[in-house]
């Protein structure tokens, strides 16, 4: 049975963790609120730059002259996943969840006998996936967003290494797997194919029911250039707005995460130090009521 001194030594220990959870929910709580201020605003941009892609696309007479990013290379052998998490943990299943989606993802598309390549976002991808995939990972991205918040630039050195891979021919089709940001306990691990733009996917998710129609997709405008010179444009600008968006909705959802841990943490911790304090309280007793018997019973025997 452990000793007063033991039992004091774990409600001390326990009570510093309680210390350092709890300030680490309030610095969460602090940067989420930056974060999700930054994620919310940029989601309405993405939604507007898909829905005009998708009215433009839709009026496009798909010829050899029309742009990669559209048509797609012919193939769809070779696959590159970028693999969006966080550089830190202590954020509960964020990373955890992301990591097993993109495993399943990996196993489907090497199940279908396809090539996988990946790009990895983050300390926690390059970590978790390259005890089993080192061979497959192209690069690592870390840092990103350390300063204080994610910026278009670091997003758009992501964008550029797709886009090379692409352009070179090395791979034929470009998912994100990343945590769409939905709300502070919600943040869902999904999949979303940005090369080569799909038409139909972005028009049914992007688009509000009440105007899913395929009417309301025709454009009704004229355009100078034509169509292929203006997404020959406008789709790297997409890919790249997609991504930051993706890295934007990412760091909202960590820190959403982190605090949601941490205030768990903060409160099993309470449960502990009381449990403990009992279980002490209970020691301490016992130990007053033997040395009080020995006492008793060595004052009678004088």
């Amino acid at each position: 049975m452990p000793s007063l001194k033991e039992y004091r030594d774990r409600i001390a220990s326990v009570k510093s963790t309680k210390k350092i959870t709890s300030a680490m929910k309030m610095v969460a709580a602090s940067k989420l609120k930056k974060a999700q201020d930054q994620a919310e605003a940029s989601q309405p941009y993405a939604r507007a730059m898909s829905e005009m892609l998708a009215r433009v696309a839709d009026g496009v007479t798909v010829t050899a002259s029309s742009p990669k990013l559209l048509i797609g290379t012919g193939s769809d052998k070779t696959h590159l996943l970028v693999v969006v998490t966080s550089d830190r943990g202590l954020c509960g299943g964020f990373n955890g969840n992301l990591i097993r989606l993109a495993r399943l993802e990996i196993m489907r598309l090497e199940g279908e006998g396809k090539i996988v390549k990946l790009i990895t976002v983050g300390r926690k991808a390059r970590d978790l996936l390259k005890r089993a995939h080192k061979d497959k990972i192209l690069h690592s991205f870390t840092g990103i967003g350390a300063s204080s918040r994610v910026n278009f630039a670091e997003a758009n050195e992501t964008t550029q290494m797709v886009l090379e891979q692409f352009e070179a021919g090395n791979v034929d089709v470009v998912s994100m797997v990343y945590n769409n940001f939905k709300s502070v306990l919600t943040q869902t691990p999904s999949v979303q194919q940005i090369v080569p733009f799909k038409l139909a996917e972005n028009a049914a998710v992007e688009v509000d029911e009440d105007k899913a129609d395929t009417e309301n997709l025709l454009s009704p405008y004229s355009f100078e250039p034509q169509e292929n010179e203006i997404l020959g444009q406008l789709l790297p600008k997409n890919l790249g707005v997609q991504m930051f968006r993706a890295l934007l909705d990412s760091a909202a959802g960590e820190q959403a995460a982190r605090m949601t841990a941490m205030d768990n943490a903060t409160r099993n911790a309470g449960e502990k130090i009381n449990s403990i304090t009992l279980v002490y309280n209970r020691a301490r007793q016992a130990a007053i009521t033997k040395e009080l018997i020995e006492i008793i019973s060595g004052a009678e025997a004088v």
